[in-house]
C-alpha cells in the first residue's frame, strides 16, 4: 500500500464463527483483524483485476498449500521417509496453478504459448513419474502407488507407438 493511499473505515457484521477464523488465521505481515482484512482483501483485489504475475501466482499457490507442506515435513520426519511422488505432485500443481491464474491470452499466438507451457508442464510430471516406475518401489508413502497406476498409461504409450510405426511403415 503506497504512503498516499487514504484509509476508510469499514464496519461490518459478520458471523462469529467467521470471526474466530480471522482471529485464528495466519497472515503474513498482519496481526490484528484489521490487518488481516487490508492484506486479505488486497490479495482478493489482485487476484480480481488479474494482477498476478507468474511468479507472484506461483507464490501464493505456494502459500495455499503450505499447511500441507509443513504437514508432510513432520510426517517425512516421524516416519524417517521421503515422498518424491508427493513433493513432484504439489509442485507441478502449483507451478500449473500459477500458469492458469497469470495468463490472460488475447490472441491464438499466446494461447498455443499457454498451451505449450501446461503440456511442457504435464509431460515433466509424467516423466518423472516413470522414473519412479523404473524401480520396483517408488519414493512414496505407498510405494506401489506409481506401479499401481500405471498399466492403463503403458498401454496407451504401447498403442502410440504402434500406430507410429505403422504410420511409418504405410
Amino acid at each position: 500500500m503506497s504512503a498516499s493511499t487514504s484509509m476508510e473505515p469499514l464496519s461490518a457484521r459478520i458471523p462469529s464463527d467467521l470471526y474466530l477464523w480471522l482471529a485464528q488465521l495466519q497472515v503474513d505481515g498482519a496481526t490484528t483483524n484489521s490487518d488481516k482484512l487490508r492484506v486479505l482483501l488486497g490479495q482478493l483485489k489482485r487476484q480480481h483485476d488479474g494482477a498476478f504475475d507468474h511468479v507472484a501466482a506461483l507464490s501464493w499457490c505456494r502459500d495455499l498449500v503450505a499447511r500441507l507442506r509443513d504437514s508432510l515435513a513432520r510426517l517425512e520426519l516421524a516416519e524417517g521417509r521421503h515422498s518424491e511422488v508427493l513433493q513432484q505432485v504439489l509442485d507441478h500443481s502449483c507451478h500449473t496453478m500459477a500458469l492458469l491464474i497469470s495468463a490472460q491470452p488475447d490472441n491464438p499466438a499466446a494461447a498455443a504459448q499457454l498451451e505449450d507451457a501446461l503440456l511442457r508442464r504435464s509431460f515433466a510430471l509424467t516423466e518423472s513419474l516413470l522414473r519412479q516406475a523404473t524401480t520396483a518401489e517408488a519414493s512414496a508413502f505407498d510405494p506401489q502407488v506409481v506401479h499401481k497406476h500405471l498399466p492403463t498409461t503403458l498401454q496407451l504409450a504401447q498403442a502410440i507407438t504402434l500406430l507410429k510405426g505403422a504410420q511409418h511403415h504405410g
